[in-house]
């Protein structure tokens, strides 16, 4: 037999030890005493090996109520096997209290024991169910003195047959009592609990036929039905045992016996009429008022009180617990409610600030605009605090933006609201009339922040409210005005204007040819020379994009580029111009020297992989390292935080290989004389706002000279190269050579031109080459002819 046959053998096994029980039933009428008592025993050991074998196996949460009734069958088995051997042994079977009996009788205890046990996992109480089981205890009681104890005890004369017997039948409401409690405590009960309540049952009316035959003189093997229901009693306790059902899990079944329904008031009903039925039974039912004596009276009614009186403890435990019970759903409801305004304030308000988000400002903006009485909605954004998140750490941030709203808070009058829609992005309903500037001049006053005074600005966006507007509608306007104000410098309010609508439209048309014309190829690089101003001739050439649709004019580069920054396209279309740059000045810098500037997106600079980019670029044109300058922006050095070290980072690696590091348009940011010191930068390009408008004779162009010396000593001083932009005129030049600036790039010199273009300017320039004879050798250059 293999594994699977024999689980199944083992799981039908409760199956066979019932059929058996019930051969044995039907038979045991036709078989003499010795045979019966052989069955007694055989039929209580087979009881007792299944309950050890069911508990072995199923291992129950409780294992004491079923060692109580592995007790109960040891007790019984014995007592028959004791009486078996002084049957086979010719002894007469004494007809007084022996150890059989007392084997007997504490087989009924250690079952009602084991039978009380049962259900105790199962339980909200271990006190379920007592009450009805001690109102079916008295209830039963009456019946039994009335219909057994009185007439065959009390009323006759001795007691025929062993004394033991006489205690059967209250055993058995021992007995009754606990599968009563089974019954009442458990919502479903399983096929193990029925076969333990058959068990009962059966072994209540064997008991009861043998009691009255015992009583009429009968013999002490009792009557041929009580001995099939004893040893169907034994055999279904055995299959209850094995039943895979005995195997209980807590929290199965989890009543608790406090049931109101119509079947339970009418059970209550007949348990208090049983005493009063039963009283009247017996004064009826004696021949002559001699037979009737106290205890016929005493006896029904005690235990019709006591019966009363239960029932009076379990009607006040159920309305006790249904009080309980609806306490526990008003905690419940309560709670939940509670829950729900929590999870609803939530669900509408900001955890950081306590400030309504988007969702309720919405409402309100939705509300403001239905009611006819306008409004005005106000986007305020915290200009930089992506840079105070980077510097000072995300606590420092959370504090600022804490700040941020008191103050904000503090501005809103009577019937105004502020909200944060998120990050950094506050929103303010206002009421008509009222601006946004205020606000951001509020703004500007020092924040408390973490121990610490920050001093931030703030973009504002103004929408007024009409009536019957579309709140969503009046926060995208709001939000296009706020970005005007980022555009415009930032620490500014603007009002919005219908013309923005047009341009987002534009922004967003803009954006998706952008991304198709990547895709298509449709960009150029143009380059513009960058002259040495000592000798006149091209140092250097920068590269420069152009998008160039087919069949169209083509788009400026101050349209697309800052599309291309805030869409993040310009990291894969900055990686095409530098090997597109790379590969046209690699046969240049060999014929003629020249190099190469390339300017880089603070976008390139945190992409991870941007050295390796740099690297490959040069490596496939076959470009030197020393003849590629990569331009940046002041603010891509100055700023901290993690995208600041990764540039860092990137910039070191790639001068270590040779590459060159310029700073684009400087004077026009932060200027620190401390990044110049410090940071990795080899060439200045002087703003080509610095360059003077006139001949030089005008008070605004002196100063403007005065700076550009200012800077061009700084570098030298520092061991810089300084490159001036917005050399436009033969004056500019001249002057920038007589201040010592070491190169020029304007239009003076030469427009931005495609590659062709830019190597015949190169080969018709004076014959020049920067490199010593012996690098001409090693790097190929050749002089014109």
């Amino acid at each position: 037999m293999d594994r699977n046959s024999w689980r199944t053998a083992r799981d039908r096994a409760w199956s066979w030890c019932l059929i058996v029980g019930v051969l044995v039933a039907v038979a045991a009428p036709l078989m003499d005493e010795v045979t019966r008592q052989v069955a007694y025993v055989v039929a209580s050991g087979a009881a007792l090996a299944a309950v050890v074998a069911g508990a072995c196996r199923h291992r129950p949460a409780r294992r004491w109520p079923w060692r109580a009734t592995a007790a109960a069958m040891v007790c019984c088995a014995a007592a028959n096997a004791i009486w078996g051997i002084e049957l086979a042994a010719g002894r007469p079977i004494a007809m007084r209290f022996s150890a059989v009996d007392l084997l007997y009788l504490s087989m009924y205890v250690l079952l009602m024991i084991g039978l009380l046990g049962l259900p105790g996992e199962r339980l909200r109480s271990r006190w379920s169910g007592v009450v009805e089981g001690g109102i079916v205890l008295c209830t039963g009681s009456v019946l039994v003195w009335v219909l057994l104890y009185d007439p065959f005890v009390h009323d006759q004369g001795p007691w025929p047959g062993s004394p033991g017997v006489i205690a059967y039948p209250w055993l058995d409401l021992l007995v009754l009592a606990a599968v009563t409690r089974l019954v009442v405590v458990l919502r479903r009960l399983t096929r193990s609990d029925l076969m333990l309540i058959a068990a009962a049952l059966v072994l209540t009316a064997a008991d009861v036929v043998y009691f009255v035959a015992t009583a009429n003189g009968g013999s002490w093997a009792g009557p041929a039905w009580s001995a099939a229901g004893w040893v169907l009693a034994f055999l279904l306790i055995g299959a209850a045992a094995l039943h895979p059902d005995a195997r209980v899990r807590a929290g199965e079944q989890d009543g608790d016996g406090s049931g109101h329904g119509w079947r339970t008031i009418a059970l209550n009903v007949v348990l208090v009429l049983v005493g009063p039925a039963a009283t009247t039974y017996l004064v009826v039912g004696e021949e002559s008022g001699s037979d009737l004596d106290r205890f016929d009276l005493v006896v029904p009614l005690v235990a019709t009180a006591f019966t009363a009186v239960l029932l009076v403890i379990r009607a006040s435990h159920a309305s006790w617990t249904a009080n309980r019970r609806a306490a526990r759903l008003k905690d419940s409801l309560r709670e939940q409610a509670g829950l729900q305004r929590s999870l609803s304030h939530q669900a509408r308000h900001d955890a950081l600030t306590g400030l309504p988000n988007r969702v309720e400002m919405t409402s309100l903006i939705a509300h403001t605009a239905a009611g006819g009485a306008g409004g005005v909605l106000v986007l305020l954004d915290v200009d930089g605090f992506k840079d105070v998140n980077e510097r000072l750490g995300h606590p420092t941030g959370d504090a600022l933006l804490i700040a941020v709203a008191g103050r904000l808070r503090e501005l809103a009058g009577p019937g105004e609201a502020v909200a944060r829609l998120g990050g950094d992005e506050f929103a303010l309903l206002l009421n008509p009339g009222r601006d946004g500037l205020p606000l951001v001049e509020a703004i500007r006053r020092p924040l408390p922040a973490a121990g610490q005074t920050l001093h931030v600005t703030a973009s504002a966006g103004v929408r007024v409210i009409e009536p019957g507007s579309d709140a969503v509608q009046l926060l995208a306007d709001a939000d296009l005005a706020l970005y005007a104000a980022k555009a415009a410098g930032k620490d500014c309010a603007v009002h919005f204007d219908v013309a923005m609508r047009e341009e987002q439209h534009e922004r967003i048309r803009l954006l998706e040819r952008l991304r198709a014309a990547v895709d298509a190829g449709e960009f150029a690089v143009h380059y513009q020379p960058i002259v040495s101003l000592e000798t006149g001739a091209p140092a250097a050439a920068e590269a420069l994009v152009r998008w160039i649709p087919p069949g169209q004019a083509p788009i400026g580069p101050d349209r697309f580029i800052p599309a291309a920054e805030d869409s993040g396209l310009i990291v894969a279309l900055g990686e095409w111009v530098l090997r597109r740059a790379c590969r046209d000045a690699a046969p240049w810098y060999r014929r003629w020297g020249t190099t190469l500037t390339v300017n880089v997106s603070p976008r390139q600079l945190i992409d991870p992989r941007f050295t390796a980019k740099v690297v490959a670029a040069l490596r496939d044109s076959g470009l030197p390292a020393a003849a590629l300058t990569l331009e940046i922006t002041e603010g891509v050095l100055v700023r901290s935080g993690t995208h600041t070290q990764q540039a860092l980072v990137h910039l070191s690696t790639l001068r270590a290989e040779g590459v060159r590091v310029a700073i684009d348009d400087f004077g026009t940011g932060y200027s620190s004389l401390a990044y110049l010191r410090d940071l990795p930068i080899d060439v200045l390009k002087i703003d080509r706002s610095f360059m003077p408008a006139g001949n030089g004779h005008g008070a605004g162009d002196a100063q403007q000279t005065a700076l550009v010396r200012t800077i061009v000593d700084l570098a030298r001083s520092l061991g810089l190269t300084t490159v001036a932009e917005g050399v436009e005129t033969a004056y500019h030049a001249d002057l920038l050579r007589a201040l010592g600036c070491d190169r020029g790039q304007g239009y003076h010199f030469a427009r931005p031109i495609p590659a062709p273009d830019l190597a015949v300017m190169f080969a018709d320039s004076v014959q020049f080459c920067p490199l010593s004879a012996d690098q001409q050798n090693d790097a190929g250059c050749g002089v014109s002819v």
